[in-house]
């Protein structure tokens, strides 16, 4: 029996995994989806990236979990491979969901140079958050109509402290049991980061033809693959 640990992207909170998670606890394992400080029912908490590593970390202490597979998904990626290390012998692997992956000393922002201008932007004229995206920013994604309307109506804002304060790894990240699924319909491949990492023997690439929302457009294979890496 693994314990599943879920992780939303940024905007979005434990909801997300709603129709990834009964068909986790149907195969017999454990499912915890989170909801990071600053988030969903968790706004008003003031976060930075550091909070939301501990957010994970604390949950897993707390519910006393092993062989955990710790998922995390778009910006969730960057606390949860910190959490990972974190944690020690109680994780069985990292599942990294269409995400950022975190590199020593370097931010989200500093990891998407192309978007940096935007976000930081946005954090600056939204009073320290990073606002939500518009339904027309799905289209493309492999979403319906309802689907896009139900995440753009869950979404709240993003602290924007989590998306600038530098990450902290104390071991490469290859050396973590990891996967990776790369969602076809945001990019062919990988960024050049992860391309590098899935040179360990001790990751694997797995894709998905949909968007970067698979929780929502593809659930059920999702579910599978996450299946899968137990």
């Amino acid at each position: 029996m693994a314990e599943f640990v879920l992780v939303a992207g940024a905007w979005l909170g434990a909801w997300a995994w709603d129709e990834v998670v009964p068909e986790l606890r149907a195969a017999g394992h454990g499912a915890h989806p989170l909801t990071l400080s600053g988030l969903a029912e968790k706004q008003g908490v003031p976060a930075g990236q550091q909070t939301h590593v501990r957010d994970i970390v604390d949950e897993i202490e707390r519910l006393d979990l092993r062989d955990v597979i710790l998922v995390g998904h778009s910006y969730s990626g960057i606390p949860v491979g910190q959490a990972a290390e974190r944690i020690g012998d109680r994780l069985a692997r990292v599942v990294f969901v269409d995400s950022n992956v975190p590199a020593d000393g370097e931010s989200f922002v500093s990891a998407w140079p192309d978007g940096r201008a935007m976000v930081e932007g946005s954090i600056a004229e939204n009073q320290g958050f990073w606002a939500p995206l518009t339904a027309a920013d799905y289209d493309g994604q492999g979403l319906t109509g309802e689907q896009i309307a139900r995440i753009v109506g869950g979404s709240t804002p993003h602290p924007g402290a989590s998306l600038t304060e530098p990450a902290v790894l104390s071991r490469p990240l290859g050396e973590l049991p990891a996967t990776y699924i790369k969602c076809l319909l945001d990019g062919d491949t990988p960024n050049e980061d992860v391309v590098k990492l899935l040179t360990s023997e001790h990751w694997r690439l797995v894709e998905m033809n949909t968007g970067h929302w698979p929780m929502f457009s593809q659930p059920h294979e999702l579910a599978r693959i996450l299946l899968a890496a137990t």
